[in-house]
Formats: structure tokens, sequence, C-alpha cells
């Protein structure tokens, strides 16, 4: 990741003008640099865990950076937060650039149409430093979170945090000596005192967070926050650390062996960054307190190695392309996991990209006295970086956006869905028009409803229910007013409501959360999914609707089951006693693979993407006996329209059936209206 040090022979390794003398060279934390980004490497690709070795580079580069800006106020420097700005990302963005662009090219050649429009959006998010706050949303999300397998770029979560703290600590450090030339306060202790509290702040605030939800813990900016105060608090206070050599030598060992075994003895991305996340700090940080020993038998020794060093000087280039390698790698190969030789082959090639990336571009511009000359010609640099990549993502971007409207714009006969299979149904299209949606566009088949509830006078008041509430548009004095409720597999079936409840006058409401199905409380459910069930009940009792739909099953990815949804029975129990029937839709088949990503690598038609319905779903007759014994929920199911002829397949009237795994398009739900609308009034008696 980035680099920030000055070496004797006046190497810069970050923006800060190279005039530290030889003494503040400290060639052993450039080997636990070298150390730390071969940690990251190696469990990604060979262990599929995480290292803590990204909390390594956190330390060091506020290590650094402090003793940097430190010695700028000491010496009455001023700090030139602008030039210092300008400097520091005229070096991090080109490399950036060039991955990127390396990263948008292998995607056009390897990846699944399916998956652009994720890997387009992050290229952006990437490129602006505030990728970390991208994933914190969707690590809450289920609907993003749902396309299941990580982006060549999620990488740039950590270096998104590092831009955004090499904004705000040089502007720490200047409000640290503005207080301390207004108050005469020595300026270390104004700077232990500010980067004290944010050390304490952050750190409590990471440990709550990372206990209530880890998963948006992980990328929050503020949780990280007081992992770089400890770096720049162990720079203030290592003057003052004084340890005999014998201590030191032990220190140094202690905290490699501890640093290098963390990812194997903790759970990094499951427990982090709360106080856990101190073991590899605290490990890096008594290696750099061990300093250089002079010892033969010092940690230093093999910390100052050369080929170390010199790996040190590319890690931030090794950084950035180790991993878009290794997903496109598992993208191309349609694997989860790579072997020692593939392992192998992909540090080989991230080795060589790194080292022509730092050979190339990093240290050219770095030392290039014509670019350096002026804050002018650093804007141009960071100015072109930004174009490089603005220019074709845009263009790409728009591309996908005119291919979507033309497929939209195709007519109906040339994809009828679902409506293929309808025995009135006269098929004239001309078997040569492109399937829809576009592979591209599928994170826009979620459900959804045009409206909110706040344009009814008995909308839901509850908070927890009134954010995720939806309706039609109004309707004066409605037929009738049906209530859908439940998760994602409840809300792709809004494709086929919305219009029926168009055709009949009748008013619907969706109150839906990713991945919790409706039912009364269940031990198999998490708190907030019961806590937002029960509010949903209440409502219903209060709403009083003509019926209510939930799913009635939930499918199986690995077994031939569907098994009735828990606590359904339960509910529609008590909806049952208020005179509110329940329309229980019976679950599609679920896979282990993205069914999407398949069709567009083996075809539409190919067996490897398709399966027999009694693979995947219960024996109809046991799920029609069970729910005929239960009363209040009214059976609708709709398999032979999704799996014709008891054979599952990609696609069906020339349109797409899975948007992934187990999610149906609203594209093809909306192709069985007719027939959603023909069921449903049967099953109700209307």
């Amino acid at each position: 990741m980035s680099q920030q040090q000055t070496d004797t022979h006046g190497h810069s390794a970050d923006s800060t003008p190279p005039v530290a003398p030889q003494s503040s060279y400290r060639p052993e934390v450039q080997g636990l640099r070298a150390l730390a980004v071969l940690m990251v490497v190696t469990y990604h690709i060979w262990f599929g865990r995480v290292s803590g070795g990204v909390d390594v580079f956190l330390l060091i580069s506020a290590f650094l950076l402090t003793l940097s800006f430190v010695r700028k106020v000491e010496a009455g420097r001023a700090l030139d937060l602008g030039r210092y700005w300008l400097r520091q990302f005229k070096r991090l963005l080109p490399p950036v650039a060039v991955v990127l662009i390396g990263t948008l090219t292998a995607t056009a050649l390897f990846v699944p149409q399916s998956r652009w429009t994720d890997i387009l959006s992050q290229s952006w998010s990437s490129l602006l430093y505030f990728q970390n706050w991208v994933l914190a949303a969707e690590s809450v999300d289920y609907y993003a979170a749902d396309h299941s397998t990580a982006s060549p770029l999620q990488h740039f979560w950590s270096l998104s945090i590092q831009g955004q703290v090499f904004l705000l600590w040089p502007l720490l450090f200047a409000a640290s000596a503005f207080l301390a030339r207004t108050c005469r306060i020595r300026f270390r202790r104004v700077v232990l005192a500010v980067f004290g509290g944010v050390f304490i702040a952050s750190l409590s605030f990471s440990i709550l967070e990372t206990y209530g939800n880890q998963a948006h813990a992980y990328f929050d900016t503020r949780t990280r926050l007081w992992e770089f105060a400890l770096g720049t608090l162990l720079a203030l206070a290592l003057p003052y650390l004084k340890l005999p050599r014998g201590l030191r030598v032990a220190a140094g060992w202690l905290g490699l062996a501890a640093m290098l075994s963390v990812g194997f003895l903790l759970d990094v991305q499951g427990q982090f960054p709360g106080y856990v996340a101190l073991c590899p700090l605290l490990a890096a940080a008594l290696v750099i307190l061990a300093g250089q020993t002079g010892s033969r038998i010092g940690a230093d020794r093999l910390l100052s190695w050369k080929p170390l060093m010199r790996l040190g000087d590319m890690s931030y280039a090794l950084y950035l392309w180790h991993w878009p390698v290794l997903v496109i790698y598992l993208i191309w190969r349609g694997r989860q996991e790579v072997g020692p030789l593939g392992g192998t082959a992909i540090i080989g090639l991230s080795l060589i990209l790194a080292y022509l990336t730092t050979k190339l571009v990093e240290r050219p511009l770095r030392s290039s006295d014509w670019v350096n000359r002026t804050s002018l010609r650093a804007v141009g640099v960071i100015a072109v970086c930004l174009a490089v990549v603005a220019a074709p993502l845009a263009g790409w971007q728009q591309g996908l956006r005119l291919q979507a409207e033309h497929l939209a714009e195709q007519a109906i006969k040339e994809n009828p869905g679902a409506r293929v299979l309808l025995a009135d149904f006269d098929d004239v299209s001309s078997g040569e028009a492109q399937p829809i949606p576009a592979p591209s566009m599928m994170n826009q088949e979620w459900g959804g409803l045009p409206g909110d509830c706040t344009e009814y006078g008995d909308g839901p008041t509850d908070p927890l229910l009134a954010k995720r509430c939806m309706s039609t548009e109004p309707v004066t004095d409605p037929e009738k007013t049906i209530l859908v409720v439940g998760d994602s597999h409840t809300e792709q079936w809004l494709g086929a409501i919305e219009p029926m409840a168009e055709n009949h006058d009748y008013r619907v409401v969706a109150l839906l959360l990713g991945g919790c199905s409706f039912g009364a409380y269940s031990e198999s459910r998490g708190p907030a999914c019961n806590d937002f069930n029960s509010a949903v009940l209440d409502y219903a009792l209060e709403l009083k609707p003509d019926a209510v739909v939930a799913m009635a099953t939930a499918a199986q990815s690995a077994d031939a089951a569907d098994l009735p949804v828990a606590g359904l029975p339960e509910a529609s129990e008590l909806l049952r006693q208020e005179g509110i029937p329940v329309v229980g839709v019976r679950d599609n088949p679920r896979y282990d693979f993205d069914v999407l990503e398949c069709a567009e690598t083996h075809g539409a038609v190919s067996a490897e993407c398709s399966a027999e319905v009694s693979e995947k779903l219960s024996n109809p007759g046991t799920v029609v006996s069970y729910f005929d014994s239960l009363p209040g929920v009214e059976l609708v199911d709709m398999t032979d329209m999704i799996c014709p002829g008891g054979n599952c397949v990609p696609l069906v009237g020339n349109v797409y059936v899975y948007m992934d795994s187990n999610h149906l398009t609203t594209t093809y739900t909306s192709s069985m209206a007719d027939e959603f609308d023909r069921r449903f009034h049967a099953a109700l008696g209307w």
C-alpha cells in the first residue's frame, strides 16, 4: 500500500521532501511493510483468509506521516497542506489509474456482463476514495450483498480509508500546531492530547459498532481511525522508550511471530476492527520499538534484507494488483479458490505487474524534477489520472444504458417470457432478438412499487415499518386492499401483483425486509427479523386488508425440498381469526451457483445451467396436502411456469428467469401476471 518514508539516497517514498537526516531512515519499517503485503497476498490467495496485514499498513502509514509532520513543525517549517495533498495524491493516483484500467480491460474480456454494472460503479468509488462507504452500505443491504461473489475492486476499501485519513491527519496536525502556538503549550503535548482523544473515541466506537454490526464496522472509517492514531502515538512515544538491546531483540522477534500468526489464530474478517485488532497492531509496534538492534540475531536483520526492502518499495503496487488478478482469475475459471499452482501463478503475475507499475509509472513520476517543479503540474498529473479512467468508464456505462433501453423497446412478441407457456398464446417471435433484461442491468430487477405509504392516512406509524413501506399509486375507493409481506422472494412477485392490482382497481401495500420471511416468532430468525415481523403482524391486524400475500415455503439450494416457512401457521391463524386470508406463494427453485452467469458462460439451454424440478423442490402432493390442512392459507403454486415441463431453465420465452442463484427477474414474473391473476383469484374465490 502507500509508501511514506525517505531513504538515505534521497529517494522519496512519499510526498514529504527528502530532507530528513540519515538517522531518520528506518529500514526495518520498510521490511515490515513488505512482510505485511506478503501476509495480505498469501492469505488471500492461498488460505482464503484475512491476515491483519492491512491493519499493519494503516499503523505504519500514520507512524511515518507523524514523524514527517512533527519534524516539520518542530523545525519551524510551514506544513503547506495544499502542496502536501497535491504531492500525495499525485503519487497515489497514477498506480490506481493503471490498475483500474487494467481491471476494466480484464472485466470486458473475462467477466460476465451481469457483473459489469457493479464493477463499473465500484470503479468510481475506488477512483474517488469512497469505496469503503459503498461496501459498508452494501454489507447491511441484503439486496446488494446478495450478488454474493467478491468484486475485483473490493480491496480499495483500505486505500479509500487511507486517502480520507491523508486529508484529515494533516488538518489535525495543523490544528494542533495552532493550539500549541496560541496557548503556548509544547507541540508534542497537544498532539498527544488530540490523537489520544481520537484513539479513545474511535476505539470505543469501534468496539460498540463491531459488537452490534460487525459487517458495517469493518469498512467504516470511524472504526479505523484509532489504528492510525495508535501509529501517531507510537511515533510520539518512541523517543522516550529506551529498552536494553536484549529486550529489543526479543521484542522484535515476538512482534514478528505474533503478527504473522494473527490470521491463523483469529477470525480477522469476522472480529475486526474492535479491540481484537490490537493484536497485529501491538505486534507491529513491538517490531518498530525494537528498531535497529545492531544484533546479528535481531529481527531487524531479516527486515533489512535487500530483497525484502525491494519488495517494500513496490508493496503499494503489489497490494493494488493482487486482488483483481485473483478475483478475475476465479471468475474466468469458474472457481471459488485456487490451488498451489494457480496461486503461485497469480502471485508471480501480480509481482510482475507491481514491478512494472512501480518502475514505469510510480517511480518516474515521484522523482521527476519537471513534474515536481510546480503545484500546477501536480494538478495536471492528478487530472490526467482521473480523466484516463473516467472517460472510458462513463462511456461504457452510457453504452450499457443505451443497450438496456434498446432491449426494453423490443416488442412483447419478441420477448413473451412466461406467456409463451399459455395454451392460447400465439408465438410470433422472430427468434433473432436478444434476451431481456440486459445482464448488465440485473441490479434493476428487484421488485418495487411506485408509491410510498405516506400518501394514505392508514400507513404504518411504527418507524421500523414506515421506512420500508411501499404502495401502488393512490386509488380512490379501491375495490380491495392487498398487503404483501416478507422477504425478497415475496418482493419478486410484485412484478405480477402490481399489474393484477391495476387491472382490478386494487390497492397494494408492501412491507418487505431482505432475508426475513413472514411468520410468527421463530428462533431460526434473528432478533431484527422477529421484531419486524411482530410489527408487521400488528399493522396487518390494524389495517385489516382483504388479503395478505407471503411466501408459503422456502426452497433449499442443495436439497430437493421447499419446507413451510417457520411461524407462518401461527401468524396465519391470528389473521384468520380476524377474517384476513393469507395467500401463500410457493417458493421457486434455488441453486448453489449463479444461474445467469452460468447461462452467459455455457449458454441458456445448456445442461450445466438447468435442473429437473424434482431435484429442487419437494413432492408437490406433499406441499398441497400440508396447506390443504392449514386453514387460512391458500396456496398459489407457479412452479410449472418457472420450470416448464418440469425442467428449470435460465431462459423462457426469450426472457431470463433468474437474476442470480435464487431470485426471479421481475421482468419474468411480470410476464406471468395474467396467469398469477387467475390463480390468485381462484385461490381466494374472488
